[in-house]
C-alpha cells in the first residue's frame, strides 16, 4: 500500500493542487457574484454550469484520451482551467461567468478522468481500496482546505482569481514530469438508465437526490452564508465543517452498511441528515452561530456517505463485471441532479427567502427516506451473506473512479461465490425479477 502511494505522489500532489483550487473558487464566485449584485436566482444558474460542464467533459474526454494522449490531455485541460479562473474578473458578466464555470467544469471533468485511469492502472487487486481511499481523503481535503484560501485576500478584488490560476497550473507540474509511463486507456461503458433503474430504484432515485442536494448546496452554500451575515472566515469554516464531517463519518456508516440491512441504513442517514438540515435552518434564523455550525457539521457527516452507500446498494444486485458499468450510470444521474441543484435552490431563494436553502435540502433527505421506505415495503433486502463490501467512493470525481473500487476484482477471485451464480440470460435487455431491489444474483428468496 505503502509503495503504491509512494508511486503515485506526482498524480495525488497534482489532484490536491487541484481541488484547492476547485474549492476556492466554487466559494468565490459565489460570494463574488454577491457582492456585484447578481440576484439568487442568477447565480444559481451560474453556478449550474459547473456541473453541466462536467458532464460534457465526462462524455467528451474519454474520446480525446484514446486519439491525443493523458499527458497532452491533462496539460490542455489545465491550461484551460486556468485561463477560465482570471477571466472572472475581466468580465464581470453573468453570462460570461456561467460560461466559464461550463468550461471549468469541463476541464476538471477530464482533469479527473485522467489522474483515476493513471491511478487505477498503476494499483494492483490489494492496493486498489487503500489507493481509492487515499484518492478520496485528498479529493475531500483539498475542497475543505481550500475554503480558507478565501481569507487571504479581499474576494471582491483579482487576487484571489490569480491564486485560483497559480494553483491549478502548477498541478500540472508533478504530473508532467513524472517518470512513470502513460496507461492504456479502457473507456467506460455505461448501463442504460432503464436497465439500472430495474436493478435498484432505490439506487437510481438516492443518487438523483442526492447529486441535486450536493449540487444545491456547494453551488450555493457561499452565497446563502453571506445571505445571512456570515463573514468570509465564518463561511469558509461553515463549508469546510460539511466537507469534513462527511468524511470522518464515511467508513463508520459504511461498516454499519455492511452488517445491516442497508436500505435501512439509508434510511436512517437520510432522516438524520434532512433532520440536521432543519436544526441547521433553524439555528440560522435565530442567529445561533455555534449550533448553525453543529447543524451543518451532523448534515455533511450523515448527507456525504449516501453517494457510496447508493453504490453499494446497487452493488448488491450486480455481477462484478457489471459493477464498473452500474457506478458509472449512477455517477451520470448524480450528476445530472446536480446540474439543477443550484438553479432550484437559487431560484427558491429569490423568491421564497434565503431560509429555503436548508428547507430545500431537508426535503430532498426525507424525499429519499420515503423512497426508501416504500422500498422496503415492497422488496426483501438482499441477505447479508451477499451484499458487497462498502468501498468510500469520492464525490466530485470522474466516472473512471468507478474502475478503482475493489469489489470489482475480489469478487471475481472467489470461485465458492461463483458456483452460486446463475447462469446469465442470452437476452441482454432482459433483467431478471430478483434484481429489482429484491435478493442478490444468485441468492434464494428468504
Amino acid at each position: 500500500m505503502y509503495s503504491a502511494v509512494i508511486n503515485s505522489w506526482p498524480l495525488l500532489l497534482g489532484i490536491g493542487l487541484l481541488m484547492l483550487g476547485n474549492g476556492l473558487q466554487g466559494s468565490l464566485v459565489g460570494i463574488r457574484a454577491s457582492l456585484e449584485g447578481f440576484p439568487s436566482a442568477t447565480t444559481g444558474f451560474i453556478m449550474s454550469g459547473y456541473y453541466a460542464g462536467f458532464l460534457f467533459g465526462s462524455y467528451i474526454t474519454p474520446k480525446i484520451l484514446i486519439n491525443v494522449g493523458h499527458v497532452r490531455v491533462f496539460a490542455a485541460l489545465a491550461s484551460l482551467a486556468s485561463s477560465a479562473a482570471l477571466l472572472y474578473v475581466v468580465f464581470v458578466d453573468p453570462i460570461v461567468w456561467g460560461f466559464m464555470r461550463l468550461i471549468t467544469g469541463f476541464s476538471y471533468a477530464g482533469l479527473y478522468i485522467v489522474c483515476e485511469s493513471w491511478l487505477n492502472d498503476v494499483a494492483t487487486n490489494e492496493t486498489r481500496g487503500q489507493l481509492l481511499s487515499v484518492y478520496m481523503i485528498i479529493m475531500m481535503a483539498g475542497l475543505a482546505f481550500g475554503q480558507f484560501f478565501l481569507n487571504i485576500a479581499d474576494p471582491g478584488g483579482f487576487t484571489l482569481f490569480v491564486v485560483i490560476s497559480v494553483l491549478v497550473s502548477l498541478a500540472l507540474i508533478p504530473l508532467a514530469l513524472t517518470a512513470a509511463p502513460a496507461p492504456n486507456f479502457m473507456q467506460i461503458t455505461r448501463l442504460s438508465l432503464r436497465k439500472l433503474y430495474k436493478i435498484s430504484p432505490l439506487g437510481v432515485v438516492g443518487m438523483t437526490a442526492q447529486g441535486t442536494i450536493a449540487g444545491a448546496f456547494y453551488g450555493m452554500a457561499a452565497v446563502y452564508g453571506d445571505k445571512i451575515g456570515l463573514s468570509i472566515v465564518q463561511i469558509s469554516t461553515f463549508i469546510s465543517i460539511v466537507v469534513f464531517s462527511g468524511v470522518l463519518l464515511q467508513w463508520p456508516i459504511g461498516k454499519l452498511s455492511d452488517k445491516f440491512d442497508r436500505r435501512q441504513v439509508i434510511l436512517v442517514t437520510t432522516v438524520l441528515s434532512g433532520a440536521a438540515a432543519i436544526f441547521a435552518m433553524l439555528a440560522a434564523e435565530n442567529d445561533l452561530l455555534l449550533y448553525f455550525l453543529l447543524g451543518a457539521g451532523l448534515f455533511g457527516g450523515f448527507s456525504v456517505p449516501l453517494y457510496s452507500l447508493c453504490i453499494a446498494h446497487t452493488n448488491d444486485y450486480l455481477e462484478p463485471s457489471d459493477m464498473v458499468a452500474a457506478s458509472s450510470g449512477l455517477m451520470l444521474v448524480n450528476g445530472i441532479g446536480a446540474v439543477f441543484g443550484p438553479i432550484i435552490v437559487g431560484q427558491l431563494m429569490s423568491t421564497v427567502g434565503t431560509y429555503i436553502f436548508f428547507g430545500l435540502i431537508a426535503a430532498g433527505h426525507l424525499g429519499i427516506g420515503v423512497f426508501a421506505l416504500m422500498r422496503m415495503m415492497i422488496n426483501t433486502s438482499a441477505p447479508l451473506e451477499y451484499q458487497s463490501d462498502f468501498v468510500a467512493m469520492p464525490m466530485r470525481a470522474g466516472h473512471a473512479a468507478a474502475a478503482m473500487n475493489p469489489e470489482t476484482e475480489e469478487w471475481e477471485e472467489e470461485p465458492e461465490e461463483e458456483e452460486l451464480l446463475p447462469e446469465q440470460p442470452e437476452d441482454e435487455e432482459e433483467v431478471p425479477e430478483l434484481m429489482d431491489d429484491g435478493p442478490a444474483l444468485g441468492t434464494p428468496n428468504p
